[in-house]
């Protein structure tokens, strides 16, 4: 079959594109690891962090908190309302829409808007002050349409046939979302999941008016502190340890694609299953 030159244009296009796109990454990784790792000392991972050895170890221990808080609060959200709206609702339901509609709106909102709400809101109105609460509050309604979008397309993909054979077999719907749909979809909400981790550990706009900036691991939630996002951006912005800041961001790469493997991984072994 004949080619036609559209066709050959296109092909031209995509892979241009995508060799762009990978040669932009690589010279991203390696400006990083060159420009970090000589910086990457014992002294950079001692517990305690002062104008010495600017640890990053708080930073580090506080990013987890973050995400693990933040995760708790908007997964279970973001999924119950994402198979209330797939498996539950009418089709034609306005609630449907609206809610999709807001979901999709809420998507697009620049993380600084988050920020200031989160200042005015959690800091200010709630009077929490800059603490680890509100930092992880203001990141779970960030992530919370994130996920529920990802859910919601996943379950979506999960052939009707499933649902049928589990109705003909007996089974309730209750016990056919959680024992037939979800699993089906699970590779999709962990796909979500991830790219909220990954939002999380690189957002320093709408920490920094919520968390702060305090290099310490905070002893409550009330207390403040900052991520390895934030503590980066404070080490540049002083324009004294920019080696450190990039040693910082070689360990914040390193953290993405530890967690990225790890759950590409678990999704492969839920797909199997």
């Amino acid at each position: 079959m004949k080619r036609k030159p559209a066709d050959l244009v296109f092909t031209v296009f995509t892979w241009l594109s995508a060799a762009l796109t990978f040669a932009a990454l690589c010279f991203l990784v390696v400006y990083i690891l060159v420009n970090g790792i000589p910086y990457l000392k014992p002294s950079l991972f001692e517990w305690e962090y002062n104008s010495i050895n600017v640890s990053l170890m708080p930073a580090l221990l506080t990013t987890v908190i973050t995400v693990v808080l933040s995760l708790i609060i908007a997964v279970p959200l973001g999924v119950f309302t994402a198979i209330y709206l797939t498996e539950y609702a009418g089709r034609g339901n306005k609630l449907v829409a609206l809610v999709r509609v807001t979901a999709e709106t809420l998507s697009g909102i620049p993380s600084i808007v988050y920020g200031l709400f989160g200042l005015l809101f959690f800091v200010t109105w709630l009077k929490w002050g800059f603490s680890l609460l509100a930092g992880t509050l203001t990141l779970s309604i960030m992530i919370l349409p994130l996920i529920m979008r990802t859910t919601e397309e996943s379950l979506k993909s999960v052939p009707d046939a499933f649902r049928e054979g589990a109705y003909g077999l007996g089974a309730g719907r209750l016990r056919t979302v959680f024992r037939v749909v979800l699993p089906s979809a699970a590779p999709g909400i962990l796909a979500g999941v991830i790219l909220a981790i990954g939002r999380i550990v690189g957002e320093t706009a709408a920490l920094i008016y919520t968390s702060g900036t305090v290099a310490q691991v905070p002893g409550n939630l009330f207390a403040s502190g900052r991520t390895l996002a934030v503590h980066m951006f404070a080490l540049s912005r002083e324009g004294i340890y920019t080696g450190q800041a990039y040693a910082t961001s070689v360990v914040l790469l390193v953290m993405v694609v530890v967690i990225n493997a790890l759950s590409a991984a678990l999704a492969r072994r839920i797909g199997k299953g």
